[in-house]
C-alpha cells in the first residue's frame, strides 16, 4: 500500500495555520454550514472552486463534474441543487465553465472515449444547436465559443429544473449565473446570463 503520507502532512500544516490565525476558525464551522453560493463547475484539477474567487471553507457549497453539465437525469448533480435550493437556500448558484475544456474538446475530437461518450453527448447537443454561428470560426474559436456556450445551455437547463422552478414560484430569492474562467489569466468573466425569474430565460 502507497499511501499519500505528503498530503497528509499538508493538510496538518494547513490546519495549524488556519487555528494560529483563528483558534476558533474550526469549532464555528464544525457547528453548521449557511453558503450564500452554489458553484457548479468543471472536474478539472485547474479550476478549484473556492480558491479561484477566494472564498473560505464554509463559504460556498460545491459540486463539480465534467464539462459542468447539467442533465436532467443526473441524480448526483440535481441531489447537490435541491439541497443548496431547498435546504440551504442559497442566493445565487453559478454554473462556472472554463476555457480549455478538456470535456468539451473530447465531444468534438470524433474518436471513443468510452463510458463518458455517454455523458459528452450532451455537449455535442450544445454544437449542434449553435452550428450556423460555430462553421465558420476557426479550431480554437470554435472550442472557446463551444465553452460559453454549454454555459449558456446549462444555465437554462438549472433554470427549468422543478428545483429552480419551485423556488421561483414560491417567491425565493433565487439568482443563476453563468461565467467562464480562464486557465491562461486566472480571472473570470460573466457571461451576462444572470437569470432570477422565467422572465429572464428569453
Amino acid at each position: 500500500m502507497n499511501t499519500p503520507t505528503d498530503l497528509l502532512d499538508q493538510n496538518k500544516e494547513w490546519a495549524n495555520r488556519i487555528k494560529k490565525e483563528d483558534p476558533n476558525f474550526f469549532k464555528q464551522l464544525s457547528k453548521g454550514q449557511s453558503p450564500n453560493y452554489l458553484w457548479i463547475g468543471c472536474a478539472d484539477s485547474r479550476v478549484p472552486a473556492s480558491q479561484v474567487i477566494d472564498l473560505a471553507p464554509g463559504d460556498m457549497f460545491v459540486h463539480r463534474n465534467i464539462a459542468n453539465v447539467i442533465a436532467h437525469t443526473d441524480f448526483n448533480s440535481l441531489s447537490v441543487i435541491q439541497y443548496a435550493v431547498a435546504v440551504l437556500k442559497v442566493e445565487h448558484v453559478i454554473i462556472c465553465g472554463h476555457y480549455g475544456c478538456g470535456g468539451v474538446k473530447a465531444a468534438f475530437d470524433d474518436q471513443s472515449h468510452g463510458l463518458i461518450d455517454n455523458w459528452l453527448r450532451h455537449i455535442q447537443d450544445v454544437g449542434r444547436l449553435h452550428s450556423e454561428e460555430l462553421e465558420n470560426l476557426s479550431e480554437e474559436d470554435k472550442l472557446n465559443r463551444l465553452c460559453e456556450l454549454n454555459v449558456a445551455e446549462q444555465v437554462r437547463n438549472l433554470c427549468q429544473t422543478p428545483i429552480v422552478q419551485n423556488a421561483w414560484n414560491n417567491g425565493q430569492d433565487l439568482n443563476v449565473h453563468g461565467w467562464i474562467y480562464s486557465l491562461a489569466q486566472g480571472e473570470i468573466a460573466d457571461l451576462k446570463l444572470t437569470a432570477s425569474s422565467n422572465n429572464d430565460l428569453s
